[in-house]
């Protein structure tokens, strides 16, 4: 599948670091970096929540840096067509990262890979968390995850949950939703989670466990609704919808955002580029967009997010060890 540019608007004429003393963050940014546009390689397919976040993240970066943030789909293989790009093909200058997401840490025991998240990508920030929305039809005659357990239990593997394709968190919030409820779905994979909804709101599908950031702009449309969140608790900005855990305690399930680099970029390149990110984080436009898609900021530097991407990926590897995940080739 080719990729998808889209330019970021370039407000950065009137845009300006600040250092922040404390932190590789407060470094100034190189002289020489960046002096041209920048590409964030998301991929995932249009439309879904990393796609939000990374429009986002790209005006204010763009504003940061002084340099326009062009946002690159590459959609494919459960993120993994984009994030080799990234890893393998792409030169290690900084001026191409790679939105990463769950799936990073997931494929590494669920998937045969080319590449190593480890050793061929460098973290440069976390971004945020996002939970799971599990959505309906509005018209399903669900109205509450009891009523789903039972018609689940009723008929086993009658009912059929989307994913946004194998690993995803579409994908793994649907499987941990099985092992919890005790029940057994059908999981039909998609290439992204906008190419479910038109089968979910004409039945061909019963439910799918999308991110937030995409589904709260389809439920805004008034063809699905949100059954239930996979987040410990109620969103603010969603206060009627229950979490999960009000059935099964303990439920959580969400995926996170982080911006990584290829190994090998230079220190400096990547002080920079953690700033912006940071600062990004900082501006009031974008709290106020993460908090209506129900998004966490965990602005965590990159050496502190590397230290958890390398707990994340054992606990995923753990999981297929204990056979509770198994392979996806």
């Amino acid at each position: 599948m080719l990729p998808t540019r889209t330019p970021v608007l370039s407000l950065a004429a009137t845009a300006a670091l600040v250092a922040v003393s404390g932190s590789a963050i407060a470094q100034a940014p190189t002289a020489t970096f960046p002096t041209r546009p920048l590409t964030m390689i998301v991929p995932f397919a249009p439309g879904g929540s990393a796609e939000v976040l990374g429009r986002e993240f790209g005006i204010e970066m763009t504003k940061l840096l002084g340099q326009n943030v062009v946002i690159e789909l590459r959609p494919g293989a459960g993120g993994n067509i984009g994030a080799e790009y990234v890893a393998k093909q792409s030169r290690p200058d900084g001026y191409t990262t790679l939105l990463g997401s769950l799936s990073v840490s997931t494929n590494v025991s669920l998937m045969r890979l080319t590449w190593d998240p480890r050793k061929d990508l460098v973290p440069v920030a976390g971004i945020a968390t996002v939970p799971n929305l599990l959505v309906i039809a509005t018209d399903s005659p669900i109205k509450t995850v009891g009523d789903l357990i039972a018609a689940a239990k009723g008929k086993p593997g009658a009912l059929f949950f989307g994913s946004s394709g194998p690993g995803t968190s579409s994908h793994l919030a649907g499987e941990l939703f099985q092992d919890r409820g005790g029940v057994t779905l059908t999981h039909v994979p998609y290439k992204g989670s906008g190419a479910v909804y038109p089968d979910l709101i004409a039945g061909r599908v019963n439910m799918l466990f999308d991110l937030a950031g995409s589904a709260v702009g389809q439920i805004s449309g008034g063809k699905v609704r949100a059954l239930a969140t996979t987040a410990r608790k109620r969103s603010p900005a969603m206060p009627d919808v229950p979490s999960i855990s009000e059935t099964f305690p303990g439920f959580e399930f969400g995926s996170w955002f982080a911006l990584f680099a290829p190994a090998a970029t230079p220190k400096d390149v990547l002080a920079t580029l953690e700033q912006s990110v940071i600062k990004s984080m900082q501006t009031e436009r974008l709290k106020s967009r993460l908090s209506q898609i129900a998004a966490e900021p965990v602005p965590h530097p990159g050496a502190e997010f590397a230290k958890f991407l390398a707990s994340d990926i054992e606990r995923y590897a753990r999981l297929v060890r204990e056979g509770k995940l198994a392979p996806l080739q």
